[in-house]
């Protein structure tokens, strides 16, 4: 989605208007979670406000990577429905794991290296968009776009085979997909969206039982909303990937 059409933005299906773009959606409204960070040891106070205030640099990624990944991305988790001062920045920081090659550990004996496995995918994710749409992925409108992720979703894309050959789609796939949600939901403007009370350190949680919120928190207050025209993220379908036994590769 590109998000500046609000078209490409969810909207109310029992009224049709669209929702946003908004400083802070979710169902927690007026909730900010940086408003308790006094009650925050140093350091964790550190560590989340420098999420906010200091936006890598891109090093590892090209010019036209970064921005063929920021288009991908806004696709794989959309943030059509926030205003763009407030958009949390995924490439970055997916950019700053692959630069200082940072990762879990291990990988799994078919895939390559993380930073050739983003490489190799994002020329793949391209060609499959010339062999449908004799054009780059890029230059697509949101529908073009959703549909062909969804055959990278769906295990099943119709070109880039050669690269296939070398990395199993659903692994790139879920190593995109982790690597947006683990930034989107360690950015403190994701824990407002969700309620989520934020560090409990040194002071901790008390109302463990039945879920009720602490004094600080919010009370959810939901409301109804459904995925653009332009989106396939409604056709809701499970990942068949072959049940396994990884064997891990240290790397």
């Amino acid at each position: 989605m590109n998000g500046n059409d609000r078209r490409d933005n969810p909207y109310d299906p029992r009224t049709g208007r669209r929702i946003g773009p908004i400083s802070q959606p979710g169902y927690y409204p007026g909730y900010h979670t940086l408003s308790q960070q006094g009650f925050w040891d140093a350091k964790t106070r550190a560590v989340v406000l420098e999420r906010v205030s200091n936006v890598p640099a891109i090093r590892f990624f090209t010019a036209e990577q970064a921005r063929l990944l920021e288009t991908i991305c806004a696709h794989v988790l959309p943030q059509d429905d926030r205003d763009p001062a407030y958009r949390i920045p995924l490439v970055p920081a997916i950019d700053k794991r692959l630069y200082e090659d940072r990762h879990d550990g291990y990988r799994y004996a078919d895939m390559p290296p993380d930073r050739e496995a983003y490489t190799l995918g994002l020329e793949a994710i391209d060609e499959v968009a010339h062999h449908l749409y004799g054009r780059g992925f890029e230059q697509l409108g949101p529908l073009a776009r959703e549909e062909i992720l969804k055959t990278l979703h769906d295990g099943k894309p119709p070109a880039g085979h050669q690269i296939w050959r070398r990395m199993p789609v659903h692994r790139f796939w879920q190593m995109l997909v982790q690597d947006c949600v683990e930034v989107y939901y360690a950015h403190p403007w994701a824990w407002d969206e969700i309620g989520y009370g934020g560090p409990a350190y040194p002071r901790a949680y008390v109302r463990l039982e039945n879920g009720a919120p602490e004094p600080w928190e919010s009370d959810e207050q939901r409301y109804e909303w459904k995925a653009p025209d332009t989106s396939v993220s409604d056709d809701c379908e499970p990942i068949h990937s072959p049940i396994e036994h990884p064997s891990p590769h240290r790397k």
